[in-house]
């Protein structure tokens, strides 16, 4: 998970098992990010991926994961071997520019804070291909549910859960247009806020302060029929 615990780390079979087993995961991530998305054949990057939970819904020749957690990558290799995952070391994704269709966080900005989350922001306008989207499910604090606010920022090991708002003027402020597609509560106690972040379109490539050199040291050509042909070479 990328960001900070602030409680007792679960280690990556506890954390699959407790936090994001399969029921769970399908009810409150795949579902409805099936019900909003054809996601046959698009390139998903999944920031933040964990034990790799969400790669069930992606072609193994598709699914890109990332996370910094080390241990919890070679999980995933090892649950999930069929699909890529890579350590990511917080700074530069290892992917080629322009090559994401559909980039996935779920769970994870609420980890983040703002200065970080800005950073990324500017990654994320690199590898998104020209018509790629940031599909974003996230807790959120509602006016109207207090009980369940208190509860989040008592339980939730994440520090900068945020209102709809603040969520949106993140990506807003790093010229993303914002859509909320769907509230919901998950497990009776947490909202959840459901929505997409589209980067405003350049004209050129020299007028997009985000799009840097792709072709790196180390990196995969994209000619490479392999499938990590999208990814700069892997973490072990």
């Amino acid at each position: 998970m990328v960001g900070d615990s602030k409680i007792m780390y679960l280690s990556p079979g506890l954390y699959h098992r407790i936090i994001r087993p399969r029921w769970f995961t399908k009810t409150y991530i795949h579902d409805h990010i099936k019900s909003q998305f054809t996601v046959e054949n698009k390139i998903v990057l999944d920031f933040g991926c964990g034990t790799g939970a969400n790669c069930c819904m992606f072609g193994t020749e598709h699914y890109y994961g990332i996370d910094p957690d080390v241990n919890r990558v070679q999980f995933a290799k090892r649950l999930y071997p069929n699909h890529t995952f890579t350590i990511f070391d917080g700074k530069r994704i290892p992917m080629h520019n322009q090559t994401v269709d559909l980039l996935l966080i779920v769970a994870v900005l609420h980890h983040i804070s703002n200065e970080q989350i800005s950073e990324y922001l500017s990654e994320f306008h690199r590898v998104l291909k020209p018509d790629g989207k940031i599909i974003i499910i996230e807790p959120y604090l509602s006016r109207k549910k207090k009980f369940n606010n208190w509860f989040m920022t008592r339980y939730d090991d994440g520090e900068y859960i945020r209102n709809e708002d603040d969520y949106l003027q993140l990506f807003n402020n790093q010229r993303y247009d914002c859509t909320v597609l769907k509230k919901f509560q998950k497990l009776l106690l947490y909202n959840e806020i459901f929505f997409i972040a589209v980067p405003k379109p350049k004209n050129t490539q020299n007028d997009n302060p985000f799009l840097k050199p792709s072709f790196d040291e180390g990196v995969i050509p994209m000619n490479d029929t392999s499938q990590g042909k999208f990814f700069t070479n892997e973490a072990p």
